[in-house]
């Protein structure tokens, strides 16, 4: 049997992050032979990724890296089994090296197939499912360019890229507040206007099916029964909805006695209610029209215009599961 040295184990082990028994045996195997040692270690990965290709890679660690100048940015999600496996170092250590490859790649098959220390990024993956004995998989990629991209990571579980059209003064703080509230609110589109019209009709239709179920209980229960909009988008609300609303207002406040002269004062807070009440989806799904977290008085539309010359030009998210 050929004998191997302690550094030589140690060597293997630190190009591999296998443990210092599967480093010996996998150099014994090799007759001592260093790439051929790796190979072995490949190999046992293989088989390994084989028997555990059915399970779950809903764990793991989300890592989001921006280039030196700002104008690049890739979040990647590593996958695993199991929460203990997520939260290792060596394994933070991988997510965070892998993410450094991704920002040269435009896709995830490009970053699969990408150089990572004299192997392609998917073989690295199949060596170290057999080093740590769970599937390994890159769940999600996304890459964002604009002139300024900024990044937030919450816990290792979500992280999120905002583009900028400007590199202005502050805009580091800018693109971290609009990443943080990206990762947590969840937003889908960056505006209204990006909505299909046949999405906005069947969620319209939806929305308004869940509220008059609800209230058909509420009612059984002798409970305040939930508002049953007419609209969700501020896509639905022409002028012609608008004015008829407004036109509406009107009326209720004749009908309440109040004097006419007054109404300028009064029916501004109508129609924002009116609007608000008629945009749920907007406020849910569209960034620009989300209340911003550090703020709720305004929403994140109105804190980007508190910066000069500046738009958001995109955004990604990425979350483990």
């Amino acid at each position: 049997m050929v004998k191997v040295t302690a550094a030589e184990v140690n060597k293997l082990r630190q190009a591999t992050g296998a443990g210092m028994m599967d480093c010996k045996k996998a150099l014994v195997e090799a007759e001592g032979d260093f790439d051929k040692a790796i190979d072995v270690l490949r190999k046992k990965g293989q088989k390994v990724a084989e028997k555990r290709a059915d399970r779950d890679s809903s764990e793991g660690a989300a890592v989001a890296k921006i280039n030196d100048d700002n104008t690049v940015g890739v979040a990647i999600v590593l996958g695993c089994e199991t929460d203990f496996v997520g939260k290792n170092e060596t394994f933070l250590a991988l997510a965070n090296e892998l993410a450094d490859v991704a920002l040269n790649c435009n896709t995830k098959e490009e970053f699969l197939a990408a150089d990572f220390k004299g192997m392609t990024v998917a073989e690295k993956l199949i060596e170290q499912t057999g080093v740590v004995g769970e599937k390994l998989e890159i769940t999600a990629f996304e890459k964002l360019e604009a002139p300024f991209v900024g990044q937030y990571v919450h816990i290792n579980k979500i992280a999120a890229l905002v583009g900028l059209s400007e590199n202005v003064k502050n805009s580091d703080t800018l693109a971290k507040d609009l990443s943080m509230q990206v990762a947590s609110m969840g937003a889908t589109s960056l505006s209204y206007k990006n909505f299909d019209s046949a999405y906005v009709a069947n969620e319209t239709e939806a929305r308004i099916a869940v509220i008059e179920k609800d209230n058909i209980e509420l009612g059984r229960l002798g409970k305040t029964q939930k508002n049953v909009p007419q609209y969700i988008s501020m896509a639905q609300l022409t002028p012609e909805v608008l004015a008829q609303a407004e036109e509406d207002a009107k009326a209720e406040l004749k009908a309440e006695g109040k004097p006419e002269q007054i109404w300028d004062k009064i029916l501004p807070g109508k129609m924002e209610r009116f609007i608000s009440d008629n945009t749920t989806l907007d406020q849910e799904q569209c960034l620009l029209d989300q209340r911003f977290i550090k703020d709720e008085k305004q929403s994140v539309a109105q804190y980007v215009e508190s910066f000069d010359n500046v738009s958001i030009t995109d955004f990604k998210r990425v979350a483990l599961g």
